[in-house]
């Protein structure tokens, strides 16, 4: 069973949820706002280390394990989208 609000989803007992990612460089902080996230980050975008750094990030702030955050659009972009599974 699906059940879909803007880009919260609910999937069987897990929460998946959808959020659109906006990122800034030379920055250091992150703010969540309904199904958005803002963040900034210190490191270069070089080899998907500021990818992994985004998602150390996320997960920090949601208290919630690094494997738990996958960006699954936008890798090579400042616009992303990232799934979060709760």
């Amino acid at each position: 069973m699906f059940v879909t609000l803007s880009l919260i989803f609910v999937l069987h007992e897990n929460r998946l949820l959808l959020y659109n990612v906006s990122v800034s460089f030379h920055k250091d902080y992150i703010e969540i706002i309904g199904d958005h996230i803002e963040i900034g980050i210190m490191t270069k975008p070089v080899k998907g280390e500021a990818n992994l750094e985004i998602i150390k990030k996320i997960a920090k702030h949601l208290d919630i394990s690094k494997s738990n955050v996958r960006i699954v659009a936008g890798e090579k972009s400042r616009a992303k989208i990232v799934e979060v599974i709760q």
